[in-house]
């Protein structure tokens, strides 16, 4: 069966909508949600006004910003900003890091409150970092980056603050309305998925009160597909292949993997805003998020070291470039494992539900004022589950890192009836829950002088956050065959030799078909599965904030502090000996923290008000880990004999950090800013791998697998083994350092424009290791054309190679080589009403390629594909 196709023809009608722009509260010192934004050298203008006015240093972007870029998600649509790079590691962008943060220690709020965020895929770990695929850009009317604290700024970002603004009744039209249909298609896929959304808004005549409401539906179509190395092996470590190099690095495994997944989101925002006088406004909004996150990922490998010294098992290597040996060969042989290809099938369901509700209220006198908000954001995902299965298959096999495994006899390896169980054991279904809360209330006050200390602002802020996850894994899945179970033809996987690419397959249905059709022990879940993966982590931060602001003609800024006491609780399981789900209660373990915290910051701003703009901030600022690393769980692989866990002793980073700025605003529309970063980090958290006593749960689930490990890696017969886990630790010091040059100018009345920015940054911990997701050198390029009822605009972003998370549990860290994203929008205004666009993502078809050190040592390497999107438009 051929899952590839050539060319893409497809009309595609696409995506969603909205007029005005807006927001609430403005963090400027001007009201700009009363412009109305028309086209994209308007939009371009208001982002710089805002970037102007704001104190801190900052980027920002509006709403036919967002409009116009080719965008499916709100990273995508900030990708073009000085400082900003994303990491794609399904084809688009999740995941934001600020002037060579790592995403985890940036926040995001949306109307000043955070969004809980529940994971999606199976296996994954819960972060700090926001994951952008879970709003649509078209909620939001601006979105604002702040580089430089502030004191009133909610802490816990070390590289900046992203603050997203929806849309506000009262700065939009009475009745108005927009809406949109469209269709998404990915080529790699060859499928497309349809689109639309809608928006509806209403006032009084006296605009004291107003009500609108967003929806959308939304569809993808996700398509990975490409090779994964499982960690590497001394060729001293396979006696049978004499020749080579014993010191040289042999891939323990050559996978081929396949993830495929069709991607839902239905959403909806309403916003309820009253202003019975000039002095006193209320907005209550609710959020409503549902999405299906419902996957297949196939792999196929071989693990060489299972016997590495048996006769039949490895008996060539070859190929060594630069101490990486890149082919080999594997005999058949009646020994269990010894010339064994796996082929796991992983269906997952997923479905993460996201709730909020969030009041605000403000009153604003002629001296002073008070506002005030708070409310409650959830979300969870109750069953992740897995359906898995894992049959074998025994024949002889050759291997390379060009083009993957080559079967020996093709025909043998293609027959149904020569995938089975081994021992017995076929899969199991794994099931895990998280939940994820957000209750959050503040209140602050201001009072206005008449002097060059203009303002003083001071409040309060109680937060809390409450992150649980558990899994639970359940055996009897019934052994038997491919042949049994029911296959769908062959795969058609790029980059691969003809056996492994073209492989047998399963298909996701007669995998859950078999799976649950099996007699599982729901009665008897695996002990150390649900022991091992099973926590809960709560923490409360109050905090007490006073910043003085303060004006004298071309001088403003602000200068201010803020105390923060935080308490943390980190949950999990702590045992010895075989795990047991007996008397849970004495495991489950809890171990608080309390610390408190001092933050002061300074911005100042020289405005010539003509055109040049200096600024500086400095300020100390604190970043919590993940929220996976501060308890005392603990993540096994068990056939790799890899994991990772937390430490609940763990302390937040701290981190000075120092901005320096100058803006050249040259020309309507136009700017030329230069900005330098340095971030002095103390605390810093590094994650190393130590050798601990774990248990092994396959001794329980696949016994004859263990009778094979059993005397490797300090396996014995008691189910321990010596495992490779990664662990957090307060390690010292650390830095960030570099600038950002950005450009932006429209040609005259040419129709045509530019903008253009390049971010540096170099940054390494006490111990000279390069910092997560920092790559020192990042380009955003993007020329547009809007005249008359066109418009066109290309947008290019590159980033240079950086290191990233491992690609199994508690693997060492791997980096991501340099990675190009071309995308293209063109639309056309047929009249006030009606309009089209059309956008495509990912026109170079770029490889995301990881490595272990170097390139020689690859650890995956994957193609997802161009993605295409068409977008009808109406609004009235």
């Amino acid at each position: 069966m051929n899952h590839r196709k050539s060319l893409l023809s497809a009309a595609i009608f696409s995506c969603l909508v909205f007029g005005a722009q807006a927001q609430e509260t403005s963090t400027t010192p001007t009201d700009l949600d009363t412009v109305s934004v028309v086209g994209i050298r308007a939009s371009l203008e208001k982002s710089l006004d805002t970037k102007r006015n704001n104190v801190t240093i900052s980027e920002a972007i509006t709403a036919e910003d967002i409009g116009k870029f080719p965008s499916t998600n709100v990273a995508e649509a900030l990708s073009q900003l000085p400082g900003i790079s994303l990491d794609r590691r399904f084809g688009q962008g999740e995941r934001v890091s600020i002037d060579g943060t790592d995403p985890s220690l940036n926040l995001s709020f949306l109307d000043g409150h955070p969004v809980a965020q529940a994971i999606w895929l199976y296996g994954e770990q819960p972060n700090r970092g926001f994951d952008y695929t879970l709003l649509s850009p078209l909620i939001l009317g601006r979105m604002e980056v702040i580089k430089s604290s502030e004191a009133r700024l909610t802490e816990g970002s070390l590289g900046g603050t992203i603050l997203m603004h929806t849309r506000q009744p009262l700065d939009m039209r009475a009745n108005e309305v927009a809406a949109s249909i469209g269709y998404s298609y990915s080529d790699q896929a060859s499928k497309g998925k349809p689109n639309a959304s809608a928006i509806y808004s209403w006032k009084n005549d006296e605009e004291t009160f107003g009500i609108n409401v967003a929806a959308q539906h939304y569809e993808e179509r996700v398509d990975r597909q490409g090779m994964e190395v499982f960690g590497y092996a001394k060729a001293s470590t396979f006696t049978n292949a004499p020749g080579v190099d014993p010191n040289a690095d042999v891939p323990n495994s050559v996978n081929a993997a396949w993830f495929q997944q069709d991607r839902k989101r239905d959403s909806a925002v309403v916003n309820l805003q009253f202003k019975p006088t000039d002095e006193l406004e209320f907005n209550l909004s609710g959020l409503y998020i549902k999405e299906n996150f419902d996957n297949y990922n196939q792999s196929m490998y071989s693990f060489l070291t299972w016997n590495p010294g048996t006769i039949g098992a490895v008996n060539q290597l070859g190929d060594v470039r630069n101490g990486v040996v890149n082919s080999g060969h594997s005999n058949a042989s009646a020994t269990a494992n010894s010339g064994t290809v796996i082929y796991d099938n992983n269906v997952r369901e997923s479905e993460v539900t996201t709730k909020g509700l969030d009041l605000r209220g403000a009153w604003k006198g002629e001296s002073w004022g008070i506002s005030g908000q708070a409310g409650q954001s959830k979300s969870e995902n109750k069953e992740l589950a897995q359906y898995f299965i894992e049959p074998f298959y025994n024949g002889g096999f050759s291997w390379n890192l060009d083009n993957g495994i080559t079967f020996d006899n093709p025909d043998a390896a293609r027959n149904p009836a020569n995938w089975g169980s081994a021992g017995g054991w076929f899969g199991n279904n794994g099931i895990f829950s998280t939940d994820s809360k957000d209750t959050y209330a503040q209140l602050d006050f201001n009072v206005q002088f008449d002097s060059i200390f203009n303002q003083l602002q001071f409040g309060v802020r109680h937060g809390k956050h409450e992150e649980s996850f558990d899994l639970n894994v359940y055996g009897g899945v019934r052994p038997g065959t491919l042949a049994d179970v029911g296959t769908i033809g062959l795969t058609d996987i790029q980059g691969f030799a003809d056996g492994q690419g073209r492989h047998v397959q399963v298909g996701r249905d007669n995998v859950l078909n078999w799976v649950k059709g099996s007699p599982l022990d729901f009665a008897n879940p695996d002990p150390a599965s649900y022991l091992n993966n099973s926590w809960a982590l709560e923490q409360t931060n109050n905090a007490a904030y006073a910043q003085l602001n303060f004006s004298n003609g071309p001088v403003r800024g602000n200068v201010g502090v803020r105390y923060v006491d935080s308490k943390t609780a980190g949950s999990g399981f702590v045992y010895g000996g075989t795990p047991t789900l007996t008397d849970l209660d004495s495991k489950w373990q809890t171990q608080t923290k309390k610390e408190d915290f001092l933050l002061p910051s300074v911005n100042l701003v020289y405005d010539t008000d003509s055109d040049w703009v200096f600024r500086f901030g400095a300020s100390k600022v604190i970043a919590w880990a993940p929220y996976n690393q501060m308890v005392n769980n603990t993540f096994l692989n068990d056939t790799t004999l890899t994991g990772s866990g937390g430490n609940a002793a763990l302390s937040p980073y701290e981190s000075w950090n120092y901005n320096l700025s100058a803006e050249y605003y040259f020309a309507p529309q136009s700017v030329v800013a230069w900005s330098l970063f340095y971030k002095k980090i103390d605390n810093y958290i590094d994650t190393s791998a130590v050798t601990e006593r774990q248990y092994n749960s396959i001794r329980d689930t696949s016994p004859a697998t263990w009778a094979n490990i059993v005397g490797t890696n300090g396996c014995a017969a008691d189910g321990y083994c010596d495992y490779s886990i990664q662990r957090p630790r307060n390690a010292g010091s650390g830095h960030v350092k570099g600038f950002n040059l950005s450009y932006q100018q429209p040609f005259g009345e040419s129709g045509f424009g530019l903008t253009a920015n390049y971010t540096y940054a170099n940054g390494e911990n006490n111990s000279g290791d390069a910092l997560p997701y920092q790559s020192r050198n990042s380009v955003a390029f993007s020329p547009y054309y809007e005249k008359g009822p066109i418009n066109a605009r290309l947008t290019y972003n590159w980033r240079d190679s950086y290191l990233a998370g491992g690609y199994v549990a508690g693997s060492a860290p791997a980096s991501v080589d340099d990675y190009a994203e071309l995308g293209a929008s063109f639309g056309y205004t047929f009249n006030e009403n009606w309009s089209v666009t059309v956008d495509a993502q990912n026109l170079l078809d770029e490889e995301y390629f990881q490595y272990l050190g170097d390139k020689d040592h690859l650890a995956s390497r994957y193609k997802s594909g161009r993605r295409y999107m068409a977008t009808l438009h109406f609004k009235f």
